[in-house]
C-alpha cells in the first residue's frame, strides 16, 4: 500500500495521541487510589470524560465539515494536553475530575482522523483497507504506551500523566506545523447544530444508520464495562503487577496490528464480504468476554485472545460502513455521531461494570457477553444495506430528511 504524505502525517498524529492514552491505562487505577478514591468512585472518571465526549463529539465532527478537519483537530489534541496536566498536578479529587472534563470538552481527535483518512480514500476498499492502518497504528500506541507507562509508573505515580501532556503538546505543535487540509467539500454557509442530539436524532430515522448506532452502543458498553475493571480485576483475581497488565496490553496491541494492518487487506477482505465482517465477530466476541468471566487463568486468556481479534476487526468494519454511507460532505458528522454513542455508552459502561465488579468480580465479563450478543442480534435482524458499489454518496442522497 502506498503511503502519501498526508497518510504518514495523520498516522504519525495518531500514534503520538494513542501513546499517549496507553502510557496512563496500566498506572491509572493505582494512581487514583493514592486519592482514596474507591473502585466505583475511579470508574466514575471514565464516565464523567465521556459525558463532555458526548457532548461535543457531534458538534466537532460537524464543525470539521464546515471549516475543515485540520483547525478541529489541532484544538482537540491541545485540549488533551491540557486536560493532562491538570490531572497530572491534582492535589484533590477534584482536579482529578475537572482533567477529565476538560480532555472530553474536546475529544474528537480519533474520529476527525478517520474522516481525514476517508477523504483521502479513493474508494470503499481503500477506505476500510486504510482505517485497519490507523487500528494498527492504535495497536503499536499500546504496544509502546503501557510498556513506558509501566516504567513510568515505577518512578513516580504522577510522572505518566505529565508524559502524555508533554506528548500531547508536542502532537499539537507538529499538526499545527505539517499537517494539511484534505477536507475538499466543505459547506461554511450550513448551520453548526450545537445540540449533539440533531446527528443522532438524524441517524434513527436514517435506516442505514439506525441499526449500526444501536450495535455500537453496546458495543461500547461491553467494552468500557471490561476496561474500567480489567486492571484491578487482573491484580486482584491473579496478582498481576502494573507491569504484568502493561505486558498484557502490549499482546492486545500485537493482535490489534496484525490483524488490522496485515490480515484486514490480505485475508479477511479478500475472503469475505464487508457484510459478513460486520456481522458474525459480534458472535466471537462475546464467546470471548464469557470465557474471560471464568476463574481459570488458561480459559482467561482465550478468551482474551479471541475478544481482541473480534473488537479489532468489528472497530474498522463498522466504522467504515458509516462512513461510506455518509460520503464526504457529512462524515465529520457521521463519526461524530458514532463518537457520540461510544461516550454515552463509555458513561454507563464504568459505571455498570464497577457495580457489578463490587458484587462479584467476573460479573463486567458476563454483563459484556450479554451486551455483544444484543449487537449481533440487533445488526441480524435490522440493519439496511446500500447495493454494493454505492457506498460514498453524500448522505442527503441516501438518507430521509430531516
Amino acid at each position: 500500500m502506498k503511503f502519501s504524505k498526508e497518510k504518514w502525517i495523520i498516522i504519525l498524529t495518531i500514534l503520538i495521541d494513542v501513546v499517549g492514552m496507553g502510557i496512563v491505562i496500566p498506572v491509572l487505577p493505582f494512581y487514583v487510589e493514592s486519592f482514596g478514591l474507591s473502585a466505583f468512585e475511579m470508574t466514575l472518571l471514565f464516565a464523567v470524560f465521556a459525558l463532555f465526549s458526548f457532548f461535543s463529539a457531534p458538534f466537532l465532527g460537524a464543525l470539521s465539515d464546515r471549516i475543515g478537519r485540520r483547525p478541529v483537530l489541532i484544538l482537540s489534541i491541545a485540549s488533551t494536553a491540557l486536560g493532562w496536566f491538570i490531572f497530572a498536578s491534582a492535589k484533590n479529587p477534584f482536579f482529578l475530575f475537572l482533567g477529565r472534563i476538560v480532555d472530553g470538552i474536546a475529544a474528537g481527535n480519533f474520529p476527525i482522523a478517520q474522516s481525514y483518512i476517508s477523504d483521502i480514500s479513493k474508494d470503499d476498499k481503500e477506505r476500510t483497507a486504510n482505517l485497519g492502518i490507523t487500528g494498527a497504528t492504535f495497536g503499536i500506541g499500546f504496544i509502546i504506551g503501557p510498556a513506558v507507562g509501566a516504567a513510568l509508573g515505577s518512578i513516580s505515580p504522577a510522572l505518566p500523566f505529565w508524559v502524555v501532556g508533554i506528548l500531547a503538546t508536542a502532537n499539537t505543535v507538529a499538526a499545527y506545523f505539517f499537517l494539511p487540509e484534505t477536507h475538499k467539500e466543505m459547506d461554511k454557509k450550513r448551520k453548526i447544530e450545537i445540540n449533539p442530539l440533531s446527528p443522532l436524532i438524524r441517524a434513527i430515522k436514517q435506516p442505514l444508520f439506525k441499526a449500526r448506532y444501536i450495535a455500537w452502543f453496546f458495543f461500547g458498553l461491553a467494552v468500557a464495562g471490561m476496561q474500567a475493571t480489567f486492571a484491578i480485576y487482573m491484580h486482584e483475581r491473579f496478582n498481576f503487577s502494573p507491569s504484568a497488565i502493561g505486558y498484557i496490553f502490549t499482546g492486545m496491541g500485537a493482535i490489534m496490528i496484525f490483524n488490522q494492518g496485515f490480515a484486514l487487506k490480505r485475508f479477511w477482505l479478500k475472503n469475505f464480504k464487508e457484510s459478513s465482517l460486520e456481522l458474525w465477530p459480534f458472535l466471537f466476541f462475546a464467546v470471548g468476554f464469557f470465557l474471560m468471566s471464568f476463574g481459570n487463568l488458561a480459559i482467561f486468556f482465550l478468551g482474551l485472545l479471541v475478544m481482541a481479534f473480534s473488537q479489532s476487526l468489528l472497530r474498522v468494519i463498522v466504522t467504515s460502513r458509516v462512513a461510506g454511507f455518509a460520503g464526504p460532505a457529512r462524515r465529520g458528522e457521521a463519526l461524530g455521531a458514532m463518537s457520540s454513542i461510544m461516550s454515552a455508552a463509555m458513561i454507563f459502561g464504568p459505571i455498570i461494570g464497577g457495580a457489578l465488579f463490587d458484587i462479584r468480580a467476573s460479573l463486567p465479563f458476563v454483563f459484556s457477553s450479554l451486551a455483544i450478543l444484543v449487537s449481533f442480534f440487533v445488526i441480524k435482524l435490522f440493519r439496511k444495506d446500500m447495493p454494493e458499489g454505492e457506498m460514498g454518496k453524500k448522505l442527503e442522497e441516501v438518507t430521509v430528511a430531516a
